[in-house]
């Protein structure tokens, strides 16, 4: 009681306010429509914590994804292959960085098993021995082994969706057709590769799209006399583009050095521009339930006018009456959001347990394999992003109040007095 006393006069009375009152249907009324804008602004941050949640985990998962095959930073000798790739690596391990390279040709290629259908393929020749260094093909082969790739076999090692579209398994033979020219003088090179082991990403791209060779069989479709460059990994992946912004300054040679975001900048750009305008869509939906509040308040004021100017003639300042007010407008938004944020973060925290039940249920799959870079929906939440959301919800909130509040900080107590 003595904690009561102690407080300031305005948040008594603002509380007061805030609760539902009993004695007639308006003031009933007038609590129910408050409710409704408390309701409104926790599902909006709700919302808004989930699918941020969504976003974030859908750009990590596909990042940890590419990044589980594509190097951290690439190497490339400008005008032509890198025949003493050795030399080169060293040179980048001087940087104590860097963890891991390994060297690699790329080629764009046509693959056939069986029948006439040609699946393109981009088809990737490295060192077995040196590719775990710097990805984790070897542990996503699901079956056979990357180490069967062996010089001059002419072996090869498929997606999991290429080798279905393919309707080949390990064992079977594939054809290969490249574009350039180079063991046939200029005519498209052909070949014919032995299955010898299937590997997943979780990467549909991937998946669907990517073979490995040995790096001999690589260099002697395309003709060249060594790899095209080097992959490395690096420590931190972060700090890649560090990284390579240092080795770009050690490294002699005539070298293209690229980190793994500019290898992707198209898509990473997309997923940070559709995540900004859902944060501001969703944000409207939060100021839509906040600025119910300027009619909550509204009537509020309307209805405690007497009470208003029986508090001035007792010596309320006008000041005073506008902090009562807006205590009452802001506590719904604090309320709002506090409940909001805790709905949100239970249920971004629970994605992986939630969606596959609605899916269940509804028997069918929110992101298709073959339309989509995951099956599943990820979720990751940040905590930066739930104060954000919290801040700009009590915000929409506290501005909500300010005219009903300055309105009634206008009331005159003789004019509403007069019929009362």
């Amino acid at each position: 009681m003595s904690f009561m006393h102690k407080m300031p006069f305005e948040l008594l009375v603002g509380l007061r306010y805030t609760r539902a009152g009993k004695r007639s249907g308006r003031n009933s009324f007038i609590s129910f429509i408050s409710a409704i804008s408390m309701a409104g602004i926790g599902l909006g941050v709700a919302a808004l914590i989930i699918v941020l949640s969504v976003y974030n985990g859908f750009q990590k998962e596909v990042t940890a994804r590419m990044l589980s095959v594509l190097g951290h930073i690439e190497i490339y000798q400008m005008g032509g292959p890198m025949p003493d790739w050795h030399a080169t690596a060293r040179n980048a391990f001087a940087n104590p960085e860097v963890k891991g390279a390994a060297p690699f040709v790329e080629l764009q290629a046509l693959l056939a098993h069986g029948g006439d259908v040609l699946r393109p393929a981009v088809v990737r020749g490295i060192l077995p021995e040196e590719e775990g260094k710097v990805s984790e093909v070897p542990q996503q082969v699901k079956q056979g082994s990357l180490a069967d790739l062996r010089p001059g076999a002419f072996n090869i090692v498929l997606g999991v969706e290429l080798a279905k579209a393919l309707e080949v398994k390990v064992g079977g033979k594939v054809a290969m057709a490249l574009a350039e020219g180079g063991m046939a003088g200029g005519a498209p090179a052909m070949r014919t590769f032995t299955v010898v082991g299937i590997f997943e990403v979780g990467h549909n791209d991937f998946d669907s799209s990517l073979a490995y060779v040995h790096l001999e069989d690589g260099q002697r479709l395309l003709n060249l006399p060594g790899p095209f460059g080097l992959r490395l990994r690096v420590a931190d992946v972060q700090e890649a583009p560090r990284v390579a912004f240092e080795l770009k300054q050690t490294m002699g040679g005539d070298l293209l050095i690229r980190d793994w975001s500019k290898l992707n900048t198209n898509w990473f750009a997309a997923v940070q521009t559709q995540k900004r305008m859902m944060f501001i869509i969703l944000t409207l939906i939060i100021a839509v339930a906040a600025f119910n509040l300027v009619a909550t308040l509204v009537m509020t004021v309307t209805d405690k006018q007497a009470d208003i100017a029986i508090l001035r003639t007792l010596g309320a300042s006008p000041g005073s009456i506008m902090k009562i007010f807006m205590v009452q407008g802001a506590l719904v938004g604090v309320i709002g959001t506090a409940l909001g944020i805790a709905g949100g973060v239970l249920i971004a925290l629970n994605v992986g347990v939630i969606v596959p039940a609605i899916e269940t249920l509804l028997g069918m799959k929110f992101l298709a394999k073959d339309i989509y870079f995951i099956s599943a929906v990820p979720s990751d939440l940040r905590w930066p992003d739930v104060a954000a959301i919290g801040a700009t919800a009590v915000g929409l909130a506290f501005v909500a109040t300010l005219y009903p509040s300055w309105w009634a900080a206008r009331v005159k107590p003789a004019e509403a007095l007069r019929y009362e």
